[in-house]
């Protein structure tokens, strides 16, 4: 099996990932079945989209049908098997980092295709990976994951410098792919499992 097809193997469960979790937030709030869906497709595609927008380019869902699909096959997994599902949220979660990694440095590496400047196309991959939960979260009415106390934009964001920093020493690309991608996945993990966090914004002076 070629590296282009484990990549795309890995993309591919990424959206189907991300799609049951933007599913699963959906049945949180109480959706229904129709809103379920669409909430588990912007989780899956909502990033990629923006930065295609914003990079002037084909959409990707748009060349490839099947990431619509599997986006709705996410939906419908999630549906099908609630009961079940709901009890592996610890491995969905792991799924949904491994997609936070793979689309970060898609992301990256399609903005730098463009030949954009290095610190646009990172911003480019921390929109790629996470701004389908901003949409998801905002849809549900929650304040985005994005800019709460978890460590996960800022994941993105060190996974992308990474791959720019080992890029500079002329690491060749899949290898670096899979470096910045497992440094991302790493991040996120540890932060999860010590219940690491950035420090709150506060404006309130301490009274002395």
């Amino acid at each position: 099996m070629s590296t282009d097809t484990i990549l795309s193997i890995l993309n591919n469960v990424g959206i189907f990932a991300f799609a049951i979790s933007g599913f699963l937030a959906a049945a949180d709030k109480k959706l229904d079945l129709f809103g379920g869906l669409v909430i588990g497709l912007v989780t899956a595609l909502g990033g990629g989209t923006l930065r295609d927008l914003l990079l002037n380019t084909e959409i990707g869902w748009i060349s490839n049908v099947n990431y619509i699909y599997i986006g709705l096959g996410g939906g419908i997994a999630a549906w099908l098997f609630r009961s079940f599902i709901s009890r592996l949220r610890k491995t969905l979660f792991i799924f949904d980092t491994v997609g936070l990694g793979l689309f970060t440095v898609f992301g990256l590496e399609k903005a730098l295709s463009f030949e954009v400047d290095p610190t646009i196309a990172v911003m480019f991959a921390v929109m790629s990976a996470s701004f389908g939960g901003v949409i998801r979260d905002t849809l549900c009415n929650d304040i985005p994951l994005l800019f709460r106390q978890e460590i996960y934009g800022t994941a993105c964001l060190s996974g992308a410098l990474c791959y720019l920093f080992l890029q500079s020493f002329g690491v060749p690309p899949r290898m670096n792919l899979l470096f910045s991608g497992l440094l991302i996945i790493g991040i996120r993990v540890l932060a999860v499992r010590f219940k690491l966090a950035l420090p709150i914004v506060n404006t309130r002076m301490k009274k002395s």
